[in-house]
């Protein structure tokens, strides 16, 4: 918050706008509810103006209106270029990132197969050689093949992120996931790194937190509010279609421990069956 607060009204429309996006996610989990919403109405201001004209402004401006949309739900602008467009212009490690930004699209749109594709090949063609952007791309893979019930290519994958990350403690991209993750982060870091998982579980409750107050109010949509953190990985998985002899597998459970696990947060959900649940959990 405090390296970015000074360029939140920069001349440079670039520069601004990568100073409002990294303030509102450092206020988010740093609970400055107000301070996030400023700054995100900062990029909607600025990407309404339509004031650049360079290729590579306008490149960075379709970059961060499309983060926004997709990782805070941001409303696009009406004019939005494709992603192809404004790719290529973007420096390498930014563009490694956009390409996170671009797969978590498709997993958003249940279009797993091809979202993790494109990972598999970002990370092929060497996106692998920027580590921030590595994660995010890992963890979206891992988000990807749970869905698809690969759980083996899901563990490489996350296990893969864990060690970039781990040198420099990059974890907070694991806590902004966690949800997502198919409650891998249980079943693959809790067991060998207990310390750590608690603080990506403190990280989670934090961010989800900060998330929650600022995405409710622009969407007009609840979201849950009082599960559980393994409630919730385990409410997403049954929403993706996971048995509860599959989820407890996972988990290392009984199925009685997961069946309870399910219809805990289905009471605090006010939801009757699966059905209802899947509608909630992925809407």
């Amino acid at each position: 918050m405090q390296e970015t607060e000074g360029y939140l009204t920069a001349a440079d429309g670039g520069i601004r706008l990568s100073a409002c996006l990294l303030f509102a996610y450092a206020c988010l989990t740093m609970g400055r509810i107000d301070h996030a919403r400023n700054a995100l109405g900062e990029i909607r201001r600025t990407l309404a103006s339509g004031g650049e004209t360079d290729p590579a402004a306008r490149a960075m401006e379709a970059f961060v209106a499309f983060a926004a949309a997709v990782l805070l739900h941001l409303p696009l602008p009406e004019e939005m270029p494709p992603a192809e467009s404004f790719l290529p212009l973007l420096p390498p490690g930014l563009r490694a990132f956009a390409l996170y930004v671009q797969a978590h699209y498709l997993y958003l749109k249940e279009d797993y197969a091809n979202s993790a594709g494109m990972v598999e090949g970002a990370l092929a063609m060497g996106a692998s050689a920027y580590p921030i952007p590595a994660i995010y791309l890992h963890l979206v893979a891992v988000m990807d093949y749970m869905s698809l019930k690969a759980t083996e290519k899901a563990q490489t994958h996350l296990l893969t992120a864990w060690e970039i990350a781990r040198p420099d403690d990059l974890i907070e991209a694991f806590g902004e996931h966690h949800g997502l993750l198919g409650a891998m982060l249980e079943a693959a870091i809790k067991p060998n790194w207990p310390e750590d998982f608690k603080r990506i579980i403190d990280i989670t409750y934090r961010f989800s937190s900060g998330w929650r107050r600022v995405h409710n109010p622009i969407t007009g949509h609840d979201v849950a509010d009082d599960l559980t953190t393994t409630e919730f990985a385990v409410c997403m998985l049954a929403a993706r279609g996971w048995t509860t002899r599959e989820i407890a597998g996972h988990l290392n459970i009984s199925a009685n421990t997961a069946k309870r696990h399910i219809s805990e947060a289905m009471k605090k959900l006010k939801v009757k069956n699966r059905k209802d649940l899947k509608q909630y959990m992925l809407r």
